[in-house]
């Protein structure tokens, strides 16, 4: 019988280091969420995505968008001085 031997040491290679505030910055909001965070009306939401004050959304599958948690809080942080391509 052979003994067990420990596991390696995890030197975190190829793993990216990442604090709480990283992780809560993380995923997508859907847009009745944004617009709950945002409070305008729908159709102002989607002119100001057209004249690039507001983030774009990101394809979430076939028929599904939403908007990258970190787009949203940089636009919650200064609203005024938003630019999104």
């Amino acid at each position: 019988m052979t003994a067990l031997r420990p596991p390696p040491p995890n030197n975190n290679r190829g793993c990216i280091s990442m604090d709480k505030s990283d992780l809560e910055q993380m995923g997508y909001l859907r847009l009745p969420e944004v617009l709950k965070l945002f409070p305008v009306c729908r159709s102002s939401w989607w002119a100001g995505i057209k004249l690039q004050m507001y983030p774009r959304p990101i394809k979430l599958g076939k028929r599904a968008i939403g908007w990258r948690k970190s787009d949203i809080i940089k636009l919650l942080q200064n609203p005024e001085s938003s630019h999104f391509q």
